[in-house]
């Protein structure tokens, strides 16, 4: 019995504030909470409730704390207070993308350093006369393949190509005909003008330039992906809330404090159905996030071997320390042909003659020792998507968070359920999702937001480059080469030494084999196909 008693004694006086409050004698608690969150000018509330006069929103048949130009500053209030919301639960999301994105690329131009470094000190130790030459070629070429990465147009191809031209140069004058020391200029450009012709480097050109193709075009997507993520938290943090949403926010969040109820917090199934009309757009992320997570995990699973860069970057050295000395073996074939196009080599003035000394190749390990490296991008990726995962229903259960932990009443005694404090909200509580709208009694729903559906899209087409099924025109791929076919991009037919088809130089020790003609989507993964000309439309501002 005493326990009824004091239960009804809770009732009664839940009962009595709520017709104290609904009927102000004051508006003093009402002015401060204004000033305190800095709604507008404190001169805007009146010093005591009055008659309900102009108001669009927060009606009453009661006497109001609130004027027209109060509910207008409220909404604004109402609306900020979303957006800020949005933006705190996302951060530590946001937080967890673009810090991840920036240790990526941290770690690829660590690996384009330690690689040029790599091959330099190795060129310096087996051909110390031509390394220093070569130095240049070098920077631009890893250069070129770390903007690669970041977003640019250049093909890891192309600018392979342009190393070889000018790296064939030095070789021939210090390593295949050094007799008469340094070549001129003139000499040097018909001997660069020679090297599609000669292909003097052997299979290690077309080996590398099939690795950095592949695993390239995974990196860059990598990248591209955490940015489109981190794209649509930015979207959905800055959302465009419609008319019919604004005003059911003022309704939730302020319309109570018209009435003076400023501790007020409305109905947890009030609101949900406020949130999930205000995010139903939002909500239609939700199956594209998940199979966003999971894709990413898919193309993580596949960055291996060819298709790791790290592990591609970490054997350049020694591909590119091999084609020196394939060109150098093969001597004296490539100096009778360079004869027979360039012409013999003349002696300048000033020039001393200098004898060739075939150099032994040094034991020296191709890769660079894991304790220089530090943490692998493998291990990396991998504590990414473990903490990737836990966010992967954040946009199916956003509406409901936000209720849950932040905005609805946990007192089951009283709540704001959009007219008055009651016990419970007795209204029909709807889905997440435009669909499950149409029923919704707090919030009218007329479509789906443009800009969402935009980056809805947007998510649709990456997640197919990042299982390997989107594949766009294959004009942006023309300069995609693995070493074979002319400067314009056609395929030869021929076989060629830079594709490991057969060695440079003539004569009975020449290696040949079989020529198989391969369509370009299968010497590259369907990431490099897609990636070079599909990923345009998705950059970030």
């Amino acid at each position: 019995m005493a326990l009824i008693g004091k239960i009804n004694c809770v009732l009664v006086l839940a009962c009595c504030a709520a017709l104290t409050f609904g009927d102000p004698t004051t508006c003093d608690e009402v002015r401060k909470v204004f000033q305190l969150k800095q709604i507008g000018p404190v001169k805007l509330v009146p010093s005591s409730p009055r008659a309900a006069s102009g108001l669009q929103v927060c009606v009453s048949r009661n006497h109001t704390c609130c004027t027209r130009k109060m509910e207008e500053r409220y909404q604004l209030s109402a609306r900020q207070d979303l957006l800020t919301l949005l933006h705190t639960t996302s951060s530590s999301l946001r937080l967890l993308l673009s810090r991840h994105l920036n240790a990526f690329q941290e770690s690829f131009e660590v690996l384009m350093k330690q690689a040029e470094n790599r091959t330099n000190a190795l060129l310096r130790e087996s051909y110390a006369s031509m390394a220093a030459g070569s130095a240049d070629a070098m920077r631009e070429f890893f250069t070129d393949v770390g903007l690669f990465l970041l977003g640019s147009e250049l093909s890891p191809d192309a600018s392979l190509q342009r190393l070889l031209d000018g790296l064939f140069p030095s070789v021939y004058g210090h390593l295949i005909d050094p007799g008469l020391g340094d070549i001129d200029s003139g000499y040097a450009e018909c001997v660069r003008s020679t090297r599609r012709e000669l292909r003097p480097f052997g299979a290690s050109p077309g080996i590398l330039a099939n690795q950095m193709a592949r695993s390239g075009a995974t990196a860059k997507l990598l990248l591209q992906a955490l940015h489109l993520g981190i794209e649509v938290i930015n979207t959905t943090d800055h959302l465009q809330l419609s008319r019919e949403c604004r005003h059911a926010l003022l309704k939730m969040h302020y319309c109570p404090h018209c009435q003076g109820l400023t501790q007020s917090q409305p109905c947890m199934g009030y609101c949900l159905n406020v949130m999930r009309g205000c995010l139903a757009s939002v909500a239609e992320i939700d199956p594209l996030w998940r199979d966003f997570v999971r894709s990413l995990e898919g193309l993580s699973a596949r960055m291996q071997g060819p298709q790791d860069l790290e592990q591609v970057l970490l054997g350049a050295p020694m591909l590119l320390h091999d084609a020196v000395a394939y060109a150098q073996g093969n001597a004296p074939y490539l100096a009778a042909q360079v004869h027979r196009l360039c012409g013999p080599r003349i002696r300048t003035p000033g020039q001393s003659a200098s004898s060739w000394k075939p150099i032994s190749t040094p034991s020296i390990p191709g890769q660079i020792p894991a304790k220089e490296r530090g943490d692998t991008l493998a291990g990396r990726r991998k504590d990414f998507l473990g903490s990737l995962r836990q966010w992967r229903a954040y946009y199916g259960g956003l509406a409901d968070q936000l209720c849950v932990r932040e905005l609805a009443s946990a007192d089951s005694l009283s709540c704001w359920n959009g007219a008055d404090v009651v016990r419970s909200y007795t209204m029909r509580v709807v889905g997440n999702g435009i669909k499950a709208q149409s029923d919704n009694p707090e919030v009218k729903v007329k479509g789906a937001d443009p800009v969402i559906s935009q980056i809805i899209d947007k998510l649709k087409h990456v997640n197919q480059l990042l299982q390997g099924k989107s594949i766009p025109r294959l004009g942006s791929l023309d300069h995609i080469e693995t070493g074979s076919g002319d400067r314009e991009g056609r395929a030869s037919g021929d076989c060629d030494d830079e594709d490991g088809c057969s060695g440079s130089g003539g004569g009975e020790g020449r290696r040949t084999f079989p020529r198989i003609a391969k369509p370009l989507e299968k010497r590259f993964p369907r990431e490099a196909v897609a990636v070079c000309s599909l990923l345009a439309p998705i950059h970030t501002g």
